[in-house]
């Protein structure tokens, strides 16, 4: 069974999700709450959880800070947060789940099966806490990590060093200036477009994203882009108009 650690400073919203968690999540035996970040250190004294819901807006100590000063959790963490554009593009980044509030039930459910179909891969949970804590202290979004799963773990990479992501059904196929095999990903390709839409990373087919800082040149018929690989990527005649835009191109 799954031990919980809620840490919230506000008391209807601790309440709020224990009710949730009892309602709706069975697999989890005891929850334990905590108002602050330094409660939360005391009751970790003696209490083991498996997972712990934090929240990231909370005076004297917000729930980044409480994750830098244990050091190394032995636990996964889901963040609840009501607002915090900035913080959930490095959780995004950094392929750590959150909650926003007020937290629904189904968004509950749905993390908490997320959480038990990778709850046995440590490794992995190690190196994404230690990118997140990197991205979360970097002034700008654009110096983020971006971290990438596969089946053999957690991988980061710089923006600047992706050239393309390629769709293959459920999983994508990143495509990197300093490697010459590709990087299979778990995740699908619609994932990364949301994630990096908004850092110069423009969808040009159904089966590819690309970075517009490695666009070199557009074909006389716009028919496909040229990468910095010397790579050719279709245009689709859906998509022409809305990438010649994004690329300044009349």
């Amino acid at each position: 069974m799954i031990k919980v650690l809620i840490v919230d400073d506000e008391l209807t919203a601790r309440n709020f999700l224990h009710r949730l968690i009892m309602d709706f999540v069975p697999e989890i035996s005891e929850v334990r709450m905590a108002r602050s970040a330094a409660d939360a250190r005391n009751i970790l004294h003696d209490f083991e959880p498996d997972i712990a819901f934090i929240d990231i807006e909370m005076p004297y100590q917000n729930g980044f800070e409480l994750l830098i000063k244990l050091k190394n959790p032995q636990f996964d963490v889901i963040f609840t947060t009501a607002h915090n554009r900035y913080a959930i593009q490095a959780l995004r980044f950094s392929a750590l789940d959150y909650l926003l509030k007020p937290i629904d039930p189904k968004e509950l459910m749905g993390a908490m099966q997320r959480y038990l179909a990778k709850r046995s891969i440590s490794p992995r949970r190690r190196k994404v806490y230690e990118n997140f804590l990197h991205d979360a202290q970097k002034k700008e979004a654009k110096e983020f990590r971006l971290a990438v799963t596969s089946s053999k773990g957690a991988f980061f990479f710089s923006l600047c060093d992706v050239l393309r992501i390629e769709s293959d059904r459920n999983y994508s196929v990143i495509h990197l200036t300093d490697r010459k095999k590709p990087f299979v990903a778990t995740k699908t390709l619609k994932h990364y477009e949301e994630v990096l839409g908004r850092f110069n990373f423009i969808r040009v087919h159904k089966s590819h994203l690309v970075n517009a800082e490695h666009v070199m040149r557009i074909s006389i018929g716009n028919d496909f882009l040229v990468l910095s690989d010397g790579t050719r990527i279709e245009i689709s005649r859906r998509k022409r108009e809305a990438v010649l835009n994004l690329l300044n191109v009349t």
